[in-house]
């Protein structure tokens, strides 16, 4: 019987070949989409690092051997599980717009209509997002300083930054093959890096060629082939001697500030100054329980939209709770009746997060009425968001819930729907990669530029993008929480995970504190799949039984997000994105067909399409059952290159 997952009639890159076992460890995995990124987390793990730190020398490698999806001119989101105090802390290492910009001036610069009186257009600014190559998408990088804070607030303080950068710089200097899927997303992103940078800098992303004469001598590298970035290897040089310094002043800030300002864009060195002066942003992780066990799901607060992954699992919490629906476990995993409930929890959680994710140091100061989004997580509210699941039939646009000490206050802010906020926001290119160490740690990391390099846009002499974060930003309604602003952090769609078990302390005064057990470092990047991921995916291992390498193989769905797919045979209305859901190939059409009966609209997606859905990591904490003794359990998702390499 043919293996329907893999058409034989698909090109080889697009069937994301290859059959993968679960890799054991009992001293530490480091799983990531990239095999050097792996042989370099466990070199400094052999060196004595700990989790963090081998998770920062992954995503610098990361940087160097694929620049499409991430590196030094993006940003960084990390949960860290500290085995010494059963703890997750967060850090948010996203850079924020020019303090010199104004939503007006972003406005005129993009050529928003403005009224008779020339202020902006509030229906125009409504409908429109900033373009994605445009310079005012571009906000400060933050890798580079939550490279160095994760070091010096998680990491093990017995290796120094330039020990842990060292196997980037040498792949950097020295050169590298290049990956299959690496090679497919830089060629498609050639022109632009070709064209969007003056003084031609962005040929320091390109491998040159003398005979493609007609490409100017430059051209993407292709698998296999040999790539040098010594401009990326010089930068990396200065970060691991001077620290934030070497990044955010001197050569490499000033050359951010210049294509900057020539492309007519408002960076300005205070900014990045500002940036590194900043202390760590570290925060209490947000987390929600997942079923009757003790286990309880960890994500980043906001700005990031991790809490979309914990409203759709609080939602479905609830009615199972009420008897609303049938355990998910008793449904079958990927029927349609399980099919159609995940989505609905999904819809509901994306527009809350439509509205109420955001920057909440800048959000508070503006608007009066946003509340902290943790108070979506409160049962009382969850309860009510789960009321407007329906069993057999598709939920329609829906509103956000309201965040108000009034039950009774009414939402007037008629423009606003779960679409408005996905229909804006476009696919990310990120890294994800899970650590775990023979301590006992976890670090969960995303390194993104948002977009296939971002901007395009390169610094002269630096080696790589900079990000275009800023196109995550609403420029109208006015007083939404998003809304852009100078100094203020956009809506940022990458987030890390962690799985935690709860167990009570025991003896003496201590009675009433719990413990938090690791059970599972994991994550899926791919722009707004990411919480959709987190959550099929924990359902997989969790609900169904799946080992961490079978939960990643399993077919995935994803609603709210724009494809290079065509458009459908049948004859549709226009439809918004957050209306459309994608169906990954191996879900069975009868399924299919009966979602389409409660009134989903289906994208059924196959061969290289399939990259929508993200591209995951699990390392999962099992114990032997005679000894107790601590085994992890690793699975690398096959839509990507990379695999988990244990720890001898």
């Amino acid at each position: 019987m043919a293996d329907d997952t893999h058409p034989p009639n698909a090109p080889p890159l697009f069937r994301f070949q290859g059959r993968r076992s679960v890799v054991h460890s009992t001293r530490g995995i480091v799983a990531c989409t990239s095999p050097l990124a792996g042989q370099a987390g466990l070199q400094i793990l052999q060196a004595g690092g700990n989790a963090a730190d081998a998770a920062v020398a992954a995503a610098a490698v990361l940087a160097v051997v694929d620049p499409s999806m991430t590196g030094i001119g993006g940003d960084v989101f990390s949960l860290f599980y500290d085995a010494t105090t059963d703890t997750v802390k967060g850090l948010n290492a996203s850079g924020r717009t020019p303090m010199a910009a104004t939503r007006e001036m972003v406005c005129q610069a993009i050529g928003v209509a403005a009224d008779a009186d020339g202020s902006v257009d509030e229906r125009a600014a409504a409908g429109t997002t900033i373009p994605s190559l445009s310079i005012h998408t571009v906000t400060v990088p933050g890798a580079a300083a939550g490279w160095v804070d994760t070091i010096e607030q998680f990491g093990s303080g017995r290796l120094t930054l330039a020990q842990i950068l060292d196997p980037a710089i040498r792949l950097a200097e020295q050169g590298f093959p290049v990956g299959r899927l690496s090679a497919y997303y830089w060629a498609m992103t050639e022109n632009d890096l070709r064209t969007r940078s003056p003084d031609n800098a962005g040929r320091e992303l390109l491998k040159a060629d003398p005979s493609m004469a007609e490409k100017s001598g430059f051209r993407a590298p292709r698998e296999g082939e040999i790539f040098r970035c010594p401009e990326l290897a010089a930068t990396l040089r200065r970060l691991a001697a001077h620290g934030k310094t070497g990044f955010y002043q001197g050569p490499v800030a000033e050359a951010i500030v210049a294509v900057s300002q020539a492309k007519g864009g408002l960076l300005s060195l205070a900014d990045l100054k500002h940036h590194a002066d900043q202390p760590p942003d570290i925060a209490e992780a947000l987390s929600t329980p997942i079923g009757s066990g003790g286990l309880r799901l960890w994500e980043h607060p906001p700005n990031g939209q991790g809490i979309v992954a914990l409203l759709a699992a609080g939602i479905l919490q609830e009615l199972e709770r009420t008897g609303k629906i049938l355990p998910l476990a008793s449904m079958g995993h990927n029927s349609a009746a399980y099919l159609h409930t995940i989505l609905s929890a999904l819809r509901i959680a994306f527009a809350d997060a439509g509205w109420h994710v955001a920057d909440p140091a800048a959000t508070a100061a503006t608007s009066p009425d946003y509340l902290d989004p943790r108070r979506l997580l409160d049962p009382e509210y969850l309860a009510a968001r789960a009321r407007l699941f329906v069993a057999d039939r598709v939920l329609g646009v829906l509103e956000h819930g309201i965040l108000s000490s009034n039950d009774d206050e009414d939402d007037d802010d008629d423009d606003d729907d779960a679409g408005a906020l996905v229909e804006s926001m476009p696919l990310t290119d990120t890294v994800y990669l899970a650590v775990t160490d023979e301590a006992g740690n976890g670090c969960s990391f995303v390194n993104s530029v948002s977009d296939r390099f971002g901007s395009c846009i390169v610094p002269k002499g630096t080696g790589f993008a900079l990000q275009n974060r800023a196109r995550m930003f609403r420029l109208g309604p006015v007083n939404h929480p998003n809304i852009y602003a100078g100094g203020k952090r956009a809506y940022n769609t990458i987030i890390p995970a962690i799985l935690t078990e709860d167990t009570p302390a025991t003896g003496g005064k201590s009675d009433h504190i719990t413990h938090h057990r690791l059970r599972a470092v994991f994550g899926v990047m791919g722009g707004l799949m990411q919480p959709q991921g987190h959550l099929q995916v924990l359902l997989n291992m969790q609900t169904f039984g799946f080992d961490p390498q079978t939960a990643l193989d399993a077919p995935r769905i994803c609603i709210g997000a724009d494809l290079f797919a065509a458009a459908p045979a049948e004859s549709l209305v226009p439809l918004s994105r957050s209306q459309i859901v994608y169906v990954e190939e191996g879900v069975p059409k009868d399924v299919v067909q009966e979602l389409r009966q409660r009134g989903h609209h289906i994208r059924y997606l196959s061969g290289y399409s399939r990259s929508l859905f993200g591209r995951g990591q699990v390392i999962q904490v099992n114990h032997d059952t005679i000894t107790g003794q601590r085994v992890y359990a690793a699975g690398s998702d096959p839509r990507g290159d990379g695999h988990a390499v244990p720890l001898l």
